[in-house]
């Protein structure tokens, strides 16, 4: 059997064809037909009946996308795709195609992934986190995505910061959740880089900011270490929550490192337990497990 998964993004949307091993059999870009709803239907059909077209295999679909999906209504709601807001993705395209069609967040697709044959797999129990423009999660148990009445497993971005204060955090941070200190305006990378540049009057991005750090900047030296404090934080609750076997990391800030080697002793600070035995890793397919995670979704989500 042939899996076809396939990530919607704001400006483009991409499609990968796995066998049953994970070997890549056909990749395929095309920009994100974003005027109208039924355009971009239009532009996803044309895209997978031309993949059939070409390889002329059966095979099952599977779509990630930036947003959520309304467990009772169905409705993608949150997605930076506009046009896919209030419409029933999952409905239109079973019609369409005339086969079952599986949806899910691209953090949960990201964490299937990396949980099926990449970094954390052999591993019980994945927590995938994504540190980006966003901050966002998923949890896979036994090669398993998890799901809840809410379609929230795994956002731990919008869960206070664990012990903020304003001594050692800072001022109060206002997120687009209408909530304050979510953990995604300190960890992400969004975040990361606004936080220094409020404080000095600079325009670094986080790249920018962490080689000065790797120069002695005593400015970027201190923005580094409160920002291993505040992720050691939020993922020292993570753990005494699920004690997961594998912590996976993806997103632009995933690249730096030092986190691998810093992260470890502060989070065994603040968790539950004299020693920490949860592994942190950096993604295996990085840029690449969104959309091979949406291919699996047919085969490993539960309750679908």
């Amino acid at each position: 059997m042939f899996h076809l998964g396939l990530d919607i993004g704001g400006t483009k949307m991409e499609a990968v064809l796995l066998d049953d091993a994970g070997t890549v059999v056909l990749r395929e870009r095309r920009p994100t037909c974003k005027a109208h709803y039924q355009g971009f239907l239009d532009n996803l059909m044309e895209m997978i009946t031309g993949i059939r077209t070409a390889t002329q295999y059966d095979f099952t679909v599977g779509i990630g996308l930036p947003g959520a999906i309304d467990p009772q209504s169905g409705l993608i709601k949150n997605c930076n795709c506009l046009v896919l807001n209030g419409e029933n993705l999952k409905r239109d395209l079973t019609v369409l195609l005339n086969q079952p069609v599986f949806l899910a967040n691209d953090a949960d697709c990201f964490t299937l992934s990396e949980a099926v044959d990449g970094a954390g797999k052999g591993y019980g129990t994945v927590f995938g986190v994504i540190v980006g423009t966003g901050c966002g999660g998923g949890v896979v148990v036994k090669g398993q995505l998890l799901s809840g009445p809410n379609a929230i497993a795994g956002e731990w971005g919008h869960n206070p910061l664990p012990g903020w204060h304003t001594e050692q955090d800072g001022s109060v941070e206002r997120c687009y959740c209408q909530h304050e200190n979510c953990i995604e305006s300190f960890i992400s990378g969004t975040g990361f880089s606004r936080r220094f540049n409020a404080r000095h009057g600079t325009q670094y991005t986080p790249e920018m900011i962490i080689a000065a750090a790797n120069e002695g900047d005593p400015r970027a030296v201190t923005h580094y270490h409160h920002f291993i404090d505040a992720f050691a934080r939020s993922l020292a609750g993570v753990i005494n929550t699920i004690d997961p076997h594998v912590i996976v990391l993806g997103g632009g800030l995933s690249n730096v490192e030092s986190l691998y080697r810093d992260l470890p002793p502060v989070v065994e600070k603040y968790i539950f337990s004299p020693t920490c035995r949860t592994q942190i890793a950096k993604a295996q397919f990085g840029d690449a497990s969104g959309v091979r995670g949406a291919a699996w979704l047919p085969v490993r989500v539960t309750g679908d």
